[in-house]
């Protein structure tokens, strides 16, 4: 259930009028009108690919660690996370620029207000490669410090895109525009991992180039490829069946 008032309060779309609904899976809240039809640019990032092994090189990691085994040996690479996550930003905002659109309305809104949504698969997965019960207080700081990363490295990337192009059409009088960030909009202080003063400087007078960055998406189809559970949900059983056109498939959970 999504309410629709604290949506528009906490979106950075809420300069261009009411944004009366979501998309399906509501993890993107976007403005429409009968000239716009919403867009949403979405691409999810496997998390369970930044638990490394300590002591081990990276060019000499496995590239899918699988079991809880050794988990105290283990730990969260934040920094390439970063790093993926600013080359996704800036492929999402090529595909802006490359794609077909069926409708003049879908064209013309993703270029003006420029989309972006990036999501995870395998929140669940990393918690158990580390040791940590999906509901724990490690595992929920965990959960802060990774999307904490996620934002901060879409918002610079969007703000170095915009340093050479130009932010988006519709920034101005845009929650960010006026030095507004979606940690201010929930209250919350950012840690002292990524340097967010120096990141509101340069937004401050360049601009951002998209004017959405985070949306979880379900990963419902996509999670299944590189065998990572769905988003951020939890494992709901060590054994379950996995339906699709032709056959059911049992999957047993390679990390628990």
């Amino acid at each position: 259930m999504l309410y629709k008032d604290s949506c528009n309060r906490k979106s950075n779309q809420q300069n261009l009028g009411t944004i009366k609904s979501s998309n399906l899976c509501t993890e993107i809240i976007e403005f429409t009108s009968p000239e716009e039809t919403a867009v949403c640019n979405l691409a999810s990032i496997a998390l369970p690919r930044f638990v490394r092994e300590k002591g081990v090189p990276i060019e000499s990691h496995p590239s899918k660690l699988a079991g809880s085994n050794g988990s105290k040996n283990r730990y969260f690479d934040f920094d390439k996370l970063g790093e993926v996550t600013s080359t996704v930003t800036f492929n999402l905002n090529k595909i802006i620029d490359m794609n077909y659109y069926p409708v003049e309305t879908a064209r013309r809104s993703n270029m003006r207000h420029r989309p972006i949504g990036i999501g995870v698969q395998g929140l669940a997965d990393t918690f158990m490669l580390l040791g940590m019960a999906f509901d724990s207080p490690e595992a929920q700081q965990l959960n802060r410090d990774i999307f904490e990363t996620i934002y901060y490295h879409a918002l610079k990337a969007s703000a170095e895109l915009a340093a050479k192009e130009g932010p988006y059409e519709t920034y101005e009088g845009s929650p960010v525009s006026k030095g507004i960030i979606q940690p201010d909009m929930w209250n919350v202080v950012p840690s002292t991992r990524w340097n967010w003063p120096t990141l509101r400087e340069t937004i401050s007078k360049v601009g951002v180039r998209n004017s959405l960055l985070v949306a979880p998406m379900p990963t419902a189809s996509t999670s299944q490829i590189l065998g990572n559970n769905e988003c951020f949900e939890p494992y709901t059983s060590n054994i379950y069946s996995r339906r699709v056109l032709r056959f059911v498939n049992t999957v047993l959970l390679l990390t628990f």
